[in-house]
């Protein structure tokens, strides 16, 4: 199963489109809605992983959006987008059941660090899983041993991280400057060819000699890890 969508309820199409192309560009799956009635809609439904609403919408705000999903019992972390920037505007979002705030304009490189870390204090607040699983191919994170229909896998520590990193979340599209710095961190040179060395690597063991090829590559995007047949 794929990570959850990030829905954005955000009626500023410049903005809106900014937001899909940047977040679908790094792989997450985005639904719009343009309106705070729409968007309470849709969240309604517990499918997306993360909300990013703007304050001021139509229909209804986006503090009044907040307040209604937190009265109803929904807790997808909510991240709020706003021109206001005073102490007193974010204390309120805040405490209507917001979990961050970000201040128009900002750099889309602090957004994603914002919705990292959304995600990632999600994830930690969830029982933590004792093995992933991408069809025949199973990741024991306890053992840190893989295995394929049964079989098991020799895999070195960076293998099994950028292993471990595809698994997580099956179908999502990790780019190339993802994985360097899940897998190498952040000092990496990004010109290096390592992690297409890691990649043939990674064939070679999980794919070789089985009906179908997991590890995928997207031309000029990255890779994910699948069983379809595309």
């Amino acid at each position: 199963m794929s990570q959850s969508p990030i829905l954005i309820v955000e009626d500023d199409p410049r903005v809106s489109d900014f937001l899909q192309r940047g977040l679908r560009a790094e792989g997450y799956g985005v639904q719009l809605a343009r309106t705070g009635t729409e968007g309470l809609e849709l969240a309604r439904t517990g499918e997306h992983g993360l909300l990013i609403l703007d304050v001021m919408l139509p229909g209804m705000t986006g503090l009044d959006l907040c307040q209604s999903l937190r009265a109803e019992g929904l807790q997808v972390p909510v991240l709020m987008l706003t021109a206001l920037s005073t102490i007193e505007d974010k204390v309120n979002g805040l405490k209507l059941g917001a979990d961050d705030y970000l201040t128009k304009p900002f750099a889309f490189e602090e957004l994603l660090a914002r919705i990292e870390a959304l995600l990632r204090r999600g994830r930690e607040q969830r029982p933590k899983a004792t093995a992933l699983q991408v069809a025949d191919l199973v990741l024991d994170l306890e053992r840190m041993q893989a295995s394929r229909a049964g079989k098991p896998i020799a895999l070195t520590a960076k293998e099994l991280a950028f292993l471990e990193l595809l698994m997580s979340a099956p179908g999502r599209l990790c780019s190339r400057e993802r994985i360097l710095s899940n897998v190498w961190g952040v000092h990496e040179d990004p010109l290096t060819n390592v992690v297409d060395v890691y990649v043939r690597r990674l064939r070679a063991k999980i794919d070789d000699g089985h009906p179908v090829a997991l590890l995928k590559t997207v031309r000029g995007l990255g890779y994910r890890l699948d069983d379809s047949m595309a």
